[in-house]
């Protein structure tokens, strides 16, 4: 099984091409409450889509699934919706999935989680030290999805590079929690192969051995930002997204043998202790 790709645009004609080169998901983010001064000194994207956005791409795609990022848990303020406005009209625009960013206690999720109303699947974006520390009971609520946002859980602990969090346990101890409870995860953002800091194929290979199921394709995949001719966009979806999935296959091969062998240990451990 691939790992589900998902690019953030809210560009109708961007999302026909990623759709069309094999993006599973597109990512509306209406994401903007506390952004800006939590990542204000980082290089990352702050987007405000709306929920025209979501309507718009929705009626573009035909097999690429809609998610929305809607703002943590608040009442309406200030001429802005409130989280139920923001869930309702995203699902009456077409989003399959609402993601809920920046939570920090189990009463903010079952809040989101009733707000949606099993009309759409739950995504959690687990990215505050507080998340992970209430992660237990958080997991006994009715989740579809669950994702490790690396930015902002890297900054809620002090760490330099969001990376750190794959090397000191972090994302595997909260993995082997997810994958307990039989919730589909994912983690961070990859480039095309052999960009980033961290080279895409070493993320692409952690998936696998972590067992996610989805990956954010990042920015500098492809920043229409700086591309502005259609055609250049294509053919940078279409051949980034071909080089991942026949990496996939690389790693899926070893991922196998990694999960096969886990297996046939517990087997015979279980045998011998009887």
């Amino acid at each position: 099984m691939s790992l589900k790709l998902m690019y953030v645009t809210n560009r109708p004609e961007i999302a026909q091409i990623a759709e069309s080169a094999g993006v599973d998901r597109v990512f509306i983010d209406m994401e903007f409450i506390g952004k800006a001064e939590r990542q204000g000194t980082m290089d990352t994207v702050q987007n405000h889509h709306t929920l025209d956005d979501v309507k718009r791409v929705s009626d573009a795609i035909t097999k690429a699934e809609v998610l929305v990022r809607i703002n943590p848990i608040h009442e309406a303020m200030d001429g802005f919706s409130s989280s139920k406005e923001e869930v309702d009209g995203a699902i009456a625009n077409g989003a399959k999935i609402i993601m809920l960013p920046y939570f920090k206690t189990v009463d903010e999720v079952t809040k989101f989680v009733g707000m949606v109303a099993g009309r759409a699947r739950t995504m959690l974006l687990v990215e505050t030290p507080e998340a992970v520390d209430l992660i237990d009971d958080i997991l006994e609520l009715n989740i579809d999805e669950i994702y490790i946002g690396l930015n902002d859980l890297s900054l809620g602990y002090g760490m330099k590079f969001m990376f750190e969090l794959l090397t000191d346990g972090t994302v595997e101890d909260l993995c082997y929690k997810f994958r307990k409870k039989g919730i589909p995860y994912g983690f961070g953002g990859i480039a095309s192969l052999g960009k980033g800091l961290l080279p895409a194929e070493k993320i692409i290979a952690e998936h696998y051995r972590l067992g996610s199921s989805c990956a954010i394709l990042s920015r500098s995949f492809c920043n229409v930002d700086k591309i502005y001719h259609l055609g250049v966009v294509s053919s940078t979806f279409l051949n980034g997204i071909r080089e991942i999935r026949e990496y996939e296959q690389k790693v899926a091969i070893h991922s196998d043998f990694f999960l096969n062998n886990k297996k046939s240990v517990e087997e015979v451990v279980k045998s011998i202790c009887g």
